[in-house]
């Protein structure tokens, strides 16, 4: 590479470099949630808040309470369903390159879903299908409109979120299969369709979808941690998983039905839906990526500042069907208080304002309920920012299995 072109991507990197965050010194989150670590309700969690620069970061309880082993920014855990969100940005990579359009239909990537059916009816084990009218287009999967399932026909025998087949051969299944309406004309949410997504990244750009991620994003973030195969060494640090009960003490639990042993062995394929692991650490790298409008904290830039406000920080559903992007939940329309991003089915979150260069994530690996803890959270949330939060799209995409 020439000198003069190396001076450039310096430059431009450089541009958006954003310094070291400070401690902000304050322990809203800590002393919130300290009672509840106490009484054993609450296992262990890890929350940050982060504001223009400032950063507050606890991490109470254990990741193992039986080993009592503390819990830490570095530990591994599943953050299932925020796995979109990554779906999401490699979908726009490409169009910002040009190589793919949004409502380009799927079937100019992926032939099988030419023609699709509807099923409208199944009774007494009858099935009455119609043929689909509208065309399905990438859009439409990557932001839950175009008709599919939440997962495959006996997805947990398939290993659930540790998938066994490819991305491919879940695209394929799922094209064999009627939808559930017209595409584009509801929303359903569907980790089928965030995969059939991963499957178009494929096809263009040549690549198994995980080996482009980790090409184009986790590496250039330096999100070393991040993989659908985590080490025994990584294992060794991994959140482990409890079930909530009221009134009483979490229990631990072996593992969940839609994210099955073995975790790193040879008949694990990446699933774009749900199945990616990571720690705290390289879940802020991400996430401070997009909240600084497509550039890292360590001044590498993804995807430019356009891309990120125009189809991953707002809606690209049709109005009147809920806020949602690429992967991501996101406003249907954007203002100075709109948070976009994405939560986990065992109640990992994180969401980020890009206006105010806000964020909030919480790591967790919960099953079940309540969780008493949550108002005392967003209590501290509320304190740290020192504004009142809107929450709404945090919920509906935290502990969301369908």
């Amino acid at each position: 590479m020439k000198l003069s072109t190396l001076l450039v991507a310096a430059s431009f990197s450089i541009a958006g470099f954003a310094a070291a965050p400070v401690d902000s010194g304050t322990h809203f989150a800590a002393d919130a949630l300290k009672p509840f670590v106490e009484n054993g309700q609450l296992p262990g969690a890890v929350s940050v808040f982060y504001q223009n620069g400032k950063q507050e970061v606890a991490c109470v309880g254990y990741a193992d309470v039986a080993a009592k082993r503390p819990i830490t920014i570095d530990d591994v855990y599943m953050q299932c369903s925020q796995t979109k969100g990554f779906c999401g940005v490699t979908a726009a990579i490409l169009v910002e390159e040009g190589k793919l359009n949004l409502d380009d239909p799927v079937s100019k990537y992926l032939p099988e879903f030419r023609t699709l059916w509807i099923e409208k009816s199944n009774k007494d084990g009858v099935r009455t299908l119609v043929k689909a009218k509208n065309t399905l287009t990438v859009r439409m999967v990557l932001n839950h409109t175009g008709g599919f399932s939440f997962e495959l026909p006996d997805f947990h025998a398939m290993g659930g979120w540790s998938r066994r087949m490819p991305l491919r051969s879940v695209a394929v299944m799922a094209a064999a299969l009627p939808i559930r309406f017209e595409p584009g004309t509801r929303q359903s949410y569907s980790n089928v369709g965030i995969d059939i997504g991963a499957a178009v990244v494929e096809k263009i750009s040549g690549k198994r979808w995980e080996a482009f991620l980790k090409e184009r994003v986790l590496d250039p973030l330096g999100m070393k941690d991040s993989t659908f195969w985590p080490t025994e060494a990584q294992l060794a640090k991994q959140v482990q998983m409890y079930t909530c009960h009221k009134g009483r003490p979490a229990t631990w639990t072996s593992c969940d039905a839609s994210m099955q042993r073995p975790y790193s062995d040879d008949r694990v394929f990446s699933s774009a839906g749900a199945g990616l692991w990571t720690t705290v650490c390289d879940q802020l790298k991400f996430y401070k990526m997009l909240m600084n409008l497509g550039v890292g904290e360590n001044g590498v830039r993804i995807l430019k500042e356009e891309t990120v406000k125009s189809i991953l920080a707002v809606s690209t559903r049709p109005k009147g069907l809920g806020g949602y992007s690429l992967g991501l939940s996101a406003p249907e329309s954007d203002n100075e208080n709109a948070w976009f991003g994405h939560g986990g089915a065992w109640g990992t979150n994180c969401m980020v304002n890009w206006h105010k260069k806000q964020l909030k994530l919480w790591a967790v690996q919960l099953r079940g309920g309540p969780r008493p803890w949550d108002g005392a959270r967003e209590k501290a949330a509320n304190e740290f920012f020192k504004t009142t939060l809107d929450t709404s799209a945090e919920k509906a995409y935290t502990g969301r299995m369908k």
